[in-house]
């Protein structure tokens, strides 16, 4: 069985992570995350992403510590190791298509790391989210941790490594919805069905201007988002769905 399950249908990718047991990360799964998720800015066949893993003991239990130990193998070189999980994470959030995270179990570590670099998240009644690196001697993933918490929680799920629920979770707007395990694709489904229904164009230009605006000032922010709109509205994607809406409206 490969790595990462792969399944396209009408616009729609669904990829599953299957590194039993518990979906840890290898450097070769962080390479293989890498190029699938670099492939979505020429494939033009999807329009939008879920992402999930493999079975309910967890969504990814963070690194495989087996990895980190010293050895002769380069792979295993601290620096060259960061740079790849940078990377991995990347792939993810700057990924040319909107990618829903669909949280089947425990994200941990560099697994909340992933799902935090989704665009959103709709989670199983099992997920929950932590960050465990100091009880092992690491740092790292409080950057994307904010991204779903406030300061506040951030820093006290550092300081103590406690996990939070997917109900609690969802309380902060980190999750969307919460549901059960076995209605967990069909729900984010429901979500990459509307989505994949849109301009393709459109949806890379909305998240290539979201992942840019992201940390800018409102106003900077708001003037970027008009200059992308002067050029998407431009295309021939949007002047026809722009035709179509209005003799749709016409009809009415």
């Amino acid at each position: 069985m490969s790595p990462i399950n792969l399944e396209i249908k009408d616009k729609i990718a669904i990829a599953t992570m299957d590194y039993p047991p518990v979906n840890a990360l290898s450097a070769d799964a962080n390479n293989e995350i890498i190029q699938l998720f670099d492939s979505f800015h020429t494939n033009k066949d999807v329009n939008v992403v879920v992402l999930t893993a493999s079975g309910s003991r967890a969504f990814c239990a963070g690194v495989d510590l087996n990895s980190r130990l010293p050895s002769g193998n380069s792979q295993n070189d601290p620096s060259a190791h960061y740079r790849r999980a940078r990377e991995t994470f990347n792939s993810i959030y700057e990924c040319a298509v909107p990618v829903i995270g669909a949280i089947n179990g425990p994200a941990l570590g560099a697994g909340l790391a992933i799902a935090a670099s989704c665009d959103f998240l709709i989670a199983s009644e099992n997920a929950n989210f932590g960050l465990p690196e100091i009880d092992v001697g690491l740092l790292g993933g409080a950057g994307h941790l904010q991204r779903l918490f406030p300061q506040s929680i951030t820093r006290m799920m550092n300081y103590t490594a406690k996990r939070m629920p997917a109900q609690e979770a969802q309380s902060y707007g980190a999750v969307i919805e919460v549901t059960t395990l076995d209605n967990l694709l069909p729900k984010a489904s429901e979500y990459a069905e509307i989505i994949s229904k849109k301009m393709s164009l459109g949806l890379r230009m909305a998240k290539a201007t979201l992942n840019q605006i992201e940390w800018m000032d409102l106003k900077n922010a708001y003037k970027f988002e008009q200059t992308q709109t002067e050029i998407l509205q431009s295309s021939d994607e949007a002047i026809a769905a722009k035709k179509a809406f209005l003799d749709n409206s016409n009809k009415q």
